[in-house]
């Protein structure tokens, strides 16, 4: 079989929620050693979130597979044993704590760095070190709010958070690819790196189009609801018997669209709608004049014309038809990881590389590891005294 890339890797995680966990777990599809520090009884704060998943946690499944669990209490003294143990076996340390935990524990960059000069640590935090941000407490809808998003993000009437954890998710990426990066750079120098992750930063660079929209002050992105505040026609249009998402991207779109889906050639030199500008600016016209074309066309005709044209489109699919996507079917990217509460589907990792396959062992239960770590690290004659003394 082969070796995938970061076999023989040991990563050791302090983390909760969303953004490390999803760092880590992605390391761990590349064959990693994830390590995943937990409160003892307690756990991840993300195994609490539901119980959607055969009484799982639908955050904890999607972003913990491929993990070791240890739950052992880092507030009682007798902890500093096990990480004393642990850490110079560690090359990829990361963390997602409250502000300013990592250091009290002795875990910063600078401490780490002593133990051992090559490890990577990876900071995420809400905002980043240093700023009068700097100890706020941060959650995704927060910086949703903070970068921007949910100002451009709704309807006229109302903002509406993107229903994800979308700054968590973005932070979890920059984390990944942050990493990959410093383990390159120990590659090439031999030196170990800390990498900073702030949240605000990372949606921010995901909100690059709307800033330089309203770059010296211009007008933002118009809040539009599922459809695009700045290229007309982009989004959903009413049919006879539903709904038709599509969208175009040149004036020779428009052209093949006036010709074979609404059947009016007169509409591509009109004044108002000739240009993606001029559409957009007349929106709601155009939207008029599409939706009493579609009025007398099933959703299929009117796809089959898109499809006729060229026209880029999709169904607006519900969460259970894209369980049966047929595409996805197709190219078998369904496989199945073992959990606590049995056998569960999992998609796999969307980069598919044509040299080894990813890495997709199962969901930990809280503390399944503990004992084995310990044993391995060899404080095997410590476990009573541990638990009596509430360490695991």
């Amino acid at each position: 079989m082969t070796k995938l890339p970061l076999e023989g890797k040991i990563v050791l995680s302090i983390e909760q929620a969303i953004a490390a966990p999803f760092a880590t777990r992605q390391l761990a599809d590349l064959g990693a050693r994830v390590i995943k520090i937990e409160r003892p009884k307690v756990g991840d704060l993300a195994r609490g979130y539901d119980k959607r998943t055969k009484g799982l946690a639908s955050h904890f499944v999607w972003t913990n597979r491929s993990k070791e669990s240890l739950a052992i209490d880092l507030k009682e003294e007798d902890s500093k044993k096990v990480l004393e143990k642990l850490l110079p076996k560690v090359d990829i340390f990361v963390q997602n704590l409250a502000p300013g935990a990592s250091t009290r524990l002795g875990l910063d960059y600078e401490s780490l760095k002593k133990i051992n000069p090559k490890i990577i640590v990876c900071d995420i935090s809400g905002y980043g070190a240093g700023g009068p941000y700097e100890h706020k407490k941060a959650y995704d809808l927060l910086i949703q709010s903070e970068s921007g998003l949910l100002s451009i993000t709704g309807t006229k009437e109302d903002v509406v958070k993107v229903p994800i954890s979308i700054a968590d998710i973005s932070a979890g990426m920059y984390a990944y690819s942050g990493i990959l990066s410093a383990l390159l750079h120990l590659e090439q120098t031999g030196e170990g790196s800390k990498v900073e992750i702030s949240m605000l930063e990372c949606l921010g660079e995901w909100m690059g189009y709307p800033l330089y929209y309203t770059f010296e002050g211009a007008e933002p992105p118009v809040r539009s609801g599922a459809f695009h505040a700045s290229i007309t026609p982009y989004g959903p249009y009413k049919t006879k018997d539903g709904v038709v998402m599509f969208g175009l991207q040149n004036e020779r779109e428009w052209a093949n669209f006036c010709h074979i889906v609404l059947q009016r050639e007169e509409l591509v030199l009109h004044e108002d709608h000739k240009t993606n500008t001029l559409r957009t600016q007349n929106n709601e016209k155009v939207r008029d004049i599409i939706e009493s074309c579609f009025a007398n066309l099933t959703s299929e005709e009117v796809t089959y014309r898109l499809e006729e044209a060229k026209i880029a489109n999709g169904k607006v699919n519900t969460l259970d038809k894209f369980w049966e996507h047929p595409q996805l079917k197709a190219r078998n990217r369904w496989a199945e990881v073992d959990s606590p509460a049995g056998i569960l589907p999992a998609l796999i990792p969307p980069a598919t590389n044509s040299n080894f396959k990813a890495r997709m062992d199962a969901i930990p239960d809280l503390g399944e590891h503990t004992v084995m770590i310990l044993k391995e690290l060899g404080l095997e004659s410590e476990l009573e005294s541990f638990k009596e003394k509430g360490v695991i």
